[in-house]
């Protein structure tokens, strides 16, 4: 009883002198409780915008600009031991997988600049240096494979001039070329002269001349920012946050029948808008793919430290054909004939080198590619599935696995002696793995802290508000509703006035006695 009226005392003494003040504050401390839960998401969503958009000096704009990672390129190597055998006597070409060989990598966004559309453009720098103690085997490790400028050249020839095959075939003779050529692991990678095109250099005209005078399956990419990239910055829409809005001055490729198809719309794959769902679907550009490919939500996912993420793949039909899906029509332009099931004929940006790509062991293909050589066992889905895993809320990659197989579309040419032999095949060649395990612990603890302190945070302050308004407003109530019985019982114990109920002989007054009748 003595802390009810002490409280009651407080309330009126203090600067809450009457009861409805007291309610009044309790109910509003409610209302702003309920309000601040309703709009906290609001605020948060606009905090995460100024911080994730890329502004010269933030933070992200440091770590966008030089990644702190150390990216890792692993190649794997189809190593051809019975070249001779395949050619004479038809055999199926037995394929030895070697690998892998890591290069370790260091990316930077060089010549940056900020442009007046909320758009920033950018070179990619990228450098490699190879670690034998990732690797299996030195990249002085020879091998056998088949021999890309030759037979891409010969392919292309199948529906000329027959006497210009019979001329290629003679110049091939000349100068030694074969159908297969035993070349170093870096070779093979980052370049060495072929005679082939050391020959286009000095005969072709000039408009039609090749950017380059060796063959490497990633030459020109050590080292080299041939590309500019725009993308936007988020400032202004971070919807956009990320997504190209051209390449190389482009918002298209001009390679594809479709709009969507030729779109360079997508990202690079290391930032994506935020606020991602399940339902997203992801497109990661890549120049070497020819077009952006679009992910799919698989699973949840977390990181070392905790971090929640979603892993997004490549669609099923990603590289489907078109006689399965109609809306892949538009990768095959000069088709039919189109690339088979599972894989993607990448020749219109490759020089017209019948380059096919796929996922590695053809997986997603059709079972047929792998049937037709040996030593490729069956596709693995954690080993071979590309995939990317973002953190939804800020759209950050948290990990990635670009895994793409690099395949040539031999067509068998009979006037060219050199491959009369050759049947039509998807010859594997190589295929790697490119991408990060885990962000530095920095950045995966400040992704902790703004993913778990947000609910945290607006739990506590609206809970505790709205825990002390009703506090308040309970408090008010009891003490009002105790006042107002105080009262009562004051008035029903106040003695009667003089001469109320009796009169001067001392009866009872005539009215109070016919009230009580």
């Amino acid at each position: 009883m003595r802390v009810h009226r002490g409280i009651c005392a407080k309330l009126q003494g203090g600067f809450l002198r009457r009861w409805w003040a007291a309610v009044a504050v309790g109910a509003l401390m409610i209302i702003i409780a309920a309000i601040l839960a309703a709009i906290f998401p609001k605020l948060m969503d606009i905090i995460l915008t100024r911080e994730i958009a890329l502004r010269d000096g933030g933070r992200t704009y440091k770590w966008w600009k030089e990644p702190p990672v150390s990216p890792r390129l692993s190649v794997y190597i189809y190593n051809v031991t019975n070249a001779d055998e395949f050619l004479n006597d038809g055999e199926k070409p037995e394929l030895q997988e070697l690998g892998p060989y890591v290069y370790t990598q260091h990316w930077e966004k060089v010549e940056v600049k900020f442009n007046d559309n909320d758009t920033i453009s950018y070179k990619v720098k990228k450098q490699f240096k190879f670690s034998p103690e990732l690797s299996v085997g030195s990249d002085d490790d020879l091998v056998v494979v088949p021999n890309v400028p030759m037979l891409s050249a010969t392919s292309q020839s199948k529906h000329a001039a027959r006497f210009l095959r019979l001329a290629m075939a003679s110049i091939m003779d000349i100068l030694r070329i074969k159908p297969f050529v035993e070349v170093s692991i870096g070779q093979l990678l980052w370049g060495y002269e072929d005679p082939l095109l050391k020959l286009a250099k000095d005969v072709v005209p000039k408009e039609q001349k090749l950017p380059y005078d060796q063959f490497g399956l990633l030459y020109g990419k050590n080292g080299t920012t041939p590309d500019w990239y725009t993308i936007f910055t988020g400032q202004g829409d971070i919807g956009k946050y990320g997504i190209l809005d051209k390449w190389n001055g482009k918002d298209s490729l001009g390679h594809w029948t479709a709009p969507e198809c030729d779109s360079v719309a997508g990202s690079d794959g290391s930032i994506f808008p935020p606020r991602i769902t399940k339902q997203t679907v992801l497109k990661v550009f890549d120049k070497d793919l020819c077009r952006a490919l679009p992910l799919v939500f698989k699973e949840e996912v977390s990181t070392a430290g905790g971090v929640p993420g979603y892993r997004f793949v490549p669609a099923s039909n990603a590289f489907a054909s078109p006689s399965r899906l109609e809306s892949q029509r538009c990768f095959c332009p000069a088709g039919p004939p189109c690339a088979p099931e599972g894989t993607f004929n990448v020749s219109l940006c490759q020089y017209d080198s019948p380059v096919l790509l796929s996922f590695p062991h053809f997986y997603l293909a059709d079972p047929t590619l792998r049937e037709g050589v040996n030593g490729i066992s069956p596709p693995v889905e954690d080993k071979h599935q590309f995939y990317i895993d973002v953190q939804p809320l800020m759209g950050t990659a948290l990990r990635a696995k670009a895994r793409i197989q690099i395949n040539l579309a031999v067509s068998q040419v009979r006037d060219i002696k050199q491959v009369a032999s050759f049947p039509d095949i998807v010859f594997p060649i190589m295929w790697f793995e490119d991408g990060i395990d885990e962000l530095p612990v920095e950045m995966r603890s400040l992704m902790k802290m703004a993913v778990d302190l947000p609910p945290v945070a607006r739990a506590a302050v609206s809970g505790a508000l709205g825990a002390l308004g009703l506090i308040v407003l309970i408090g008010a109530l009891l003490c009002l509703a105790r006042a107002a019985k105080r009262q009562e019982k004051l008035h029903l114990s106040s003695p009667l006035p003089p001469n109320a109920t009796t009169g001067k002989t001392g009866q009872l007054n005539p009215a109070f006695q016919n009230s009580s009748k």
